[in-house]
Parts: C-alpha cells; sequence; structure tokens
C-alpha cells in the first residue's frame, strides 16, 4: 500500500472549541490550518490514524471516546468500553466532518524505538492499496518559563529541525530524532513522527508546514504531504 499523503497535526485537547471555551479564538488559525491539512487525505483507499500511547496497538472498532477528562460533556465518535487516547481522539475529531470511509486508528508506544516506530509504518503500508495518514502529535513542552516543562534552551531547536523536516519532505530527519532527548522535551510527537518516516518509502510532491506555533510553551506543529 504506497504512501500517497498524509498530515501532520498536534493533539492539544484546547484545539476543541468547546474545551478552550473563553481562549477558542487564540487558536483559530492553528485548527484552520489542521483542518488544511486532512483535506488531502480523502485520496486513499485506507486512512491510519496515528498517535502515541502506552502501548503499540491496532485499536478494534467501534472508536471513540468523550472530552469528559478535559471539562466537557462531549462525546467524539461511538460509544465504546475502551475509549481512544487523546493523540487518537483529537484525530477523531479532526475527521469527524471529512468523508473518508475506511478509517483505522493506530496507537505507537511513546517510548518506542526509531527502528519499532519505522518497522510499524512500514508494516502500514505493505498491502496493495493506497494508504493515507493522520498523524499526531505535540512538539516540545519547555518552550518558557510558563510552559509544562519549564523552559529548556534545546527545545526550540528541536522543534525548529523538525518543522524543517516536514516542510521538506525530509524522513531522514525525522527517522534521526533522538528518543531520549525527546523526551526530555516532553515531546508527544516523536514516535508518531518516526512512524510517518517509516511509511514514507518515496518522495512526496508537495510537503508543506502549514503552521509552527508555541503560544502555551508546547509546540504545535501542522503539516500536509501529498
Amino acid at each position: 500500500m504506497p504512501l500517497v499523503a498524509a498530515a501532520v497535526c498536534p493533539h492539544p485537547p484546547l484545539l476543541v472549541p468547546e474545551v478552550a471555551a473563553g481562549a477558542a479564538g487564540e487558536l483559530d488559525d492553528l485548527r484552520a490550518a489542521c483542518r488544511a491539512a486532512v483535506t488531502h487525505l480523502h485520496a486513499a483507499d485506507l486512512l491510519v490514524v496515528v498517535g502515541a500511547d502506552a502501548t503499540t496497538i491496532r485499536r478494534e472498532p467501534p472508536f471513540g471516546g468523550t472530552l469528559a477528562p478535559w471539562g466537557i460533556d462531549r462525546r467524539i465518535g461511538e460509544a465504546t468500553d475502551d475509549p481512544l487516547p487523546l493523540s487518537l481522539l483529537i484525530g477523531a475529531w479532526l475527521l469527524e466532518d471529512v468523508n473518508i470511509g475506511n478509517v483505522q486508528f493506530q496507537s505507537i508506544a511513546a517510548d518506542a524505538s526509531p527502528a519499532e516506530c519505522m518497522a510499524l509504518g512500514s508494516a502500514l503500508t505493505a498491502g496493495g492499496t493506497d494508504v493515507a495518514l493522520l498523524v499526531l502529535g505535540d512538539g516540545s513542552a519547555c518552550r518558557g518559563e510558563k510552559s509544562p516543562g519549564y523552559d529548556d534552551p534545546r527545545a526550540e531547536a528541536f522543534d525548529t529541525a523538525v518543522a524543517e523536516a516536514l516542510a521538506k519532505g525530509d524522513t531522514a530527519a525525522l527517522r534521526q530524532l533522538d528518543p531520549g532527548l525527546a523526551a526530555e522535551l516532553l515531546v508527544a510527537g516523536r514516535a508518531p513522527w518516526q512512524v510517518l518516516a517509516g511509511a514514507a518509502d518515496r518522495p512526496f510532491g508537495t510537503t508543506e508546514l502549514l503552521r509552527h506555533e508555541a503560544p502555551y510553551g508546547v509546540a504545535y506543529l501542522v503539516a500536509s504531504w501529498r
């Protein structure tokens, strides 16, 4: 299954306007970029949503969850006894208005090695139909004194390197991301980005970085590959 399109988006709960409430307008541009990125995913026969969690597992339907842990009585997707983790739940929210028939949800362990991530990416595209990926992950959470991880002078350079790799479709650069440094910087997207690197076995015609910002001390990156 060749990878024909990919979207990279962050997964903060605040991306959902009902969660952000009065601060919702602060992320309007980020939401718009995410919506623009996912519109290109319908060209594939299969869409796989990839996000980090405690373990690596292919999720079984029904797919869904609730935003109740973040203060909102809002269900996303279907009722289920096995709710999606935050990363995949935000992915499901982004797809609510996108008409894509065949969607699967795949968790990758947040501490998976680069080799494990790339092997999963390769496996996701090993069949005979066209595949698109929606890859969820935040950058560092150490961008300033008020960030969740306080200020770390290495954080901005790390995020900039990821942004440049996503802008250029540079899978080699994504493969080389250091898991140890990413963990120290509280990066939630390292493993999913390396799954993308494993899935992309050929250059893409168009690779765009649609957004890179850190409004609350956490880096949010949005990219579209097609």
